[in-house]
């Protein structure tokens, strides 16, 4: 991946202050306020433009206000610290099995989420501690999900793979590489049956971007105009293998032909925000779009990846000082005199203690009775009487 110098200028462009109310006075807001209680207006001009794919790109300037950046510094700084822990328990053999990390792919989270409600729907493959986190699932959930405990989100028989939380609309989680894309165009058939207005993110890796049935799932989608968006979070590398070894054509916003695209900066969680805002409403008008977040992963493909024999250090550190989606907040919200130095590190240092408290209660949960390994296998009140041989003697019903 080549980095250039020229970068860093981008980083941080001109930003426009508007009041909304008669007041021209800049708000200092503490950390905990909401961007509900904001009456100031910051324009910001995304890091890069967006490049379109048979449509107009949205418009650069993004707006937000103190306490929507503040929120995305806290919500990005706890997904980041949380998968450091993680990384931690793994190695110390607390999480056992696959365990894939999302540290520096932050800001395609958040920024999706500023941009859509809990009644839209994601899914996503096995990367998924963050999006789940980011969909309203808790720390504890987390962590004793991660370590197989009866308190996590999928009672410790998903394991780092398969997080789900269905009333918040998150679908998983998904361990077959591709696999869930047309459950997602599926669910995106359901909304646009139900007429609900909604609209379904299917998320996969630029590894999965050349499988068979994302195209056959996309045909179906555009045939029938589902609104579904296709996201692309393109951190370069599948596995180990780079884009340009793997794809003819690695400019995976146009690989859907006849579908528009839009390639986003997914380190900028702004332009994350306006791009996901932007295909909502391109998708219930029009149906399926692809977002390619041109983003990147700081771990390797999973813990049993050191990450660094197909790629440099350099590269990576090249990366964490140039386009750091967290240090991009946070030199937005020290440029606006919205917090200092000194408290966004005290910030950071809660979040830390929250995680340690999550990690330490988590410990405490039991695990799952063995019983629990019959359970969740059928639809419930559909299960299947077990026989002998001669399938004259019943053995065990499983509920």
């Amino acid at each position: 991946m080549a980095l250039s110098t020229s970068l860093r200028s981008n980083l941080i462009k001109p930003l426009t202050a508007v009041a909304a109310s008669s007041s021209t006075h800049r708000l200092r807001r503490p950390f905990s306020s909401s961007s509900a209680d904001d009456s100031t207006v910051l324009t910001i001009e995304t890091s890069l433009p967006f490049i379109g794919h048979k449509c107009e790109p949205p418009s650069r300037n993004v707006e937000t206000t103190p306490g929507e950046l503040l929120g995305f510094f806290r919500d990005m700084a706890l997904m980041r610290r949380m998968e450091i822990a993680s990384d931690s328990l793994y190695k110390a053999k607390l999480i056992r099995g696959f365990c894939h990390l999302y540290d520096g792919q932050e800001a395609v989270a958040v920024g999706m989420e500023a941009a859509i409600t809990r009644k839209d729907c994601i899914i996503t493959a096995y990367r998924d501690h963050c999006i789940y986190l980011g969909r309203g699932g808790t720390l504890f959930e987390c962590f004793s999900e991660l370590m197989g405990r009866r308190t996590g989100c999928s009672k410790g028989k998903g394991g780092s793979m398969h997080f789900y939380k269905k009333e918040n609309g998150f679908y998983g989680g998904h361990g077959i590489v591709g696999a869930q894309i047309p459950l997602g165009c599926g669910l995106a058939f359901a909304q646009k049956y139900s007429k609900d207005e909604t609209v379904t993110f299917v998320m996969y890796g630029d590894g999965a971007a050349n499988q068979g049935q994302l195209f056959e799932a996309l045909n179906m989608a555009a045939l029938w105009d589902l609104p579904a968006i296709l996201v692309c979070e393109n951190n370069h590398y599948g596995m180990g293998t780079a884009e340009w070894r793997a794809a003819k054509n690695p400019a995976y916003y146009k690989r859907g032909d006849y579908v528009p695209g839009l390639k986003v900066d997914g380190m900028d969680v702004l332009a994350v925000k306006q791009a996901c805002r932007f295909a909502k409403e391109h998708a219930l008008k029009n149906g399926p779009i692809i977002l390619e977040m041109d983003t990147y992963r700081y771990h390797g493909h999973s813990m049993s990846d050191p990450g660094s024999t197909y790629r440099t250090r350099d590269e990576i550190s090249g990366v964490r000082q140039e386009r750091d989606p967290i240090e991009r907040i946070r030199k937005l919200i020290l440029s606006h005199e919205l917090s200092t130095e000194s408290e966004l590190k005290s910030i950071e240092k809660e979040l830390r203690g929250q995680v340690d408290d999550a990690i330490a209660k988590a410990k405490e949960s039991p695990m799952p009775d063995p019983s629990e390994l019959f359970t969740n296998v059928y639809v419930k009140g559909y299960g299947i009487e077990v026989g002998g041989a001669d399938r004259k003697e019943v053995r065990g019903v499983l509920p």
